[in-house]
């Protein structure tokens, strides 16, 4: 827990000096995708046959089956994994940079303290840090940077096009400002984190802004929901 407590206090000072890098995107986002079901007319869209129903809290154009999808990609220890031998319990994904300077650190902190408090009460939820950044993130770096978060968190990176292939399966944005100038460069990206069941799929995602009391509370319903 002091991990990633330190962890989030530096990156709480480097939010407050530095500001935000993130974006929550208009326009190409999801958010043209997420709306809150009072946007599409009330619960009532979300379909009867929805065993989730009771647990969501956002209605999704086009359904939750339009997010999600399968991947390949290397893992921190170099090796190519896919997303059906990745997620075999519950997961949640987060698409960031480990260079992020607030947003990243901030959001994977929250995340990890979800799996733990989940954890008290004998859930297993996995962490998962998918990087938008491959020319910067090597596996190497990807294993500093989730040891510093969470001890059970995976790391993955990929090719150019591995990762584009993740990203548009999940329906997130990406836009590098690297000109070859700066090795410091920043990465504007979507800041959602997805939960993931193995068999259902993608059946949730949060935004950076729900507590982590209140985010593990929704996760819990869909796990009960699951079971």
């Amino acid at each position: 827990m002091t991990r990633y407590f330190a962890i989030g206090a530096f990156a709480i000072l480097v939010l407050v000096l530095g500001g935000t890098t993130a974006l929550i995107l208009q326009g190409r986002s999801p958010l043209t995708l997420f709306q809150q079901p009072s946007a599409l007319g009330g619960a009532g869209l979300v379909q009867n046959e929805d065993a989730y129903a009771q647990c969501r809290s956002t209605v999704i154009a086009g359904g939750s089956d339009t997010i999600g999808g399968p991947f390949e990609l290397i893992t921190e220890d170099g090796a190519l994994v896919t997303s059906e031998a990745l997620i075999t319990e519950p997961t949640l994904l987060y698409f960031g940079y480990t260079f992020c300077p607030d947003v990243c650190p901030l959001d994977t902190v929250r995340n990890a303290e979800v799996v733990d408090i989940l954890a008290a009460r004998g859930e297993a939820v996995l962490p998962v840090f998918i990087s938008i950044d491959p020319k910067r993130d090597t596996p190497e770096r990807l294993r500093e940077f989730t040891e510093n978060i969470h001890p059970d968190m995976i790391g993955l990176t990929g090719s150019d096009a591995q990762v584009a292939a993740a990203s548009r399966a999940y329906r997130t944005y990406y836009n590098s400002h690297d000109d070859g100038s700066d090795p410091y460069y920043l990465v504007d990206h979507s800041t959602f984190t997805y939960l993931v069941l193995p068999d259902a799929g993608f059946v949730e995602f949060f935004r950076r802004d729900t507590a982590p009391a209140e985010m593990a509370d929704a996760v819990q319903c869909f796990l009960d929901a699951s079971s």
